[in-house]
């Protein structure tokens, strides 16, 4: 079960990879586009990046936000919105969601920043994985349930 402080297995047979959607009071989600030196470059997505090892999913998010946007959120803050994956890559996407941080984010590791309405999301040119978990981010917000991402406490099966 996806819970606080999620650990990865000594060797994982996949790859981990965290993201988290700030959102703002007026439910603007912030995206950042990723360098266009790196794999997808130009695209939207989702700050965060890989869990490294004997790190919990929500100490890689609270590291990777402070490194991306250079803003510090509180893992007690993240909550679970859902998942993606690509068996053929062996890549699992975890994405959270927090409506409060310290600090003002920074473009620290990416080509820009933007806000974004919920609705806008699909529009954007994002990696593949990234259109499931905005998906997912937009039926949390509205408060239904989706398909292959669950509410808080729910579990990616591992590969």
């Amino acid at each position: 079960m996806l819970t606080q402080g999620l650990a990865l297995p000594e060797n994982p047979t996949a790859t981990w990879v965290v993201s988290v959607a700030l959102r703002r009071v007026d439910g603007a989600v912030l995206m950042q586009r990723r360098r266009l030196d790196r794999a997808h470059g130009g695209l939207w997505e989702f700050p965060g990046g890989k869990v490294e090892p004997g790190e919990s999913a929500e100490e890689a998010c609270v590291r990777e936000i402070a490194e991306e946007l250079g803003v510090e959120i509180d893992a007690a803050v993240l909550d679970v919105v859902g998942f993606a994956s690509d068996p053929a890559r062996r890549l699992v996407i975890l994405l959270y969601t927090a409506t409060r941080w310290r600090g003002e984010p920074l473009c620290l590791d990416g080509e820009e920043i933007g806000w974004f309405a919920p609705g806008e999301l699909a529009r954007l040119a994002m990696p593949p994985l990234d259109y499931p978990i905005a998906r997912a981010l937009c039926l949390y917000i509205s408060g239904l349930p989706s398909s292959g991402a669950g509410p808080k406490g729910a579990s990616p099966a591992r590969p």
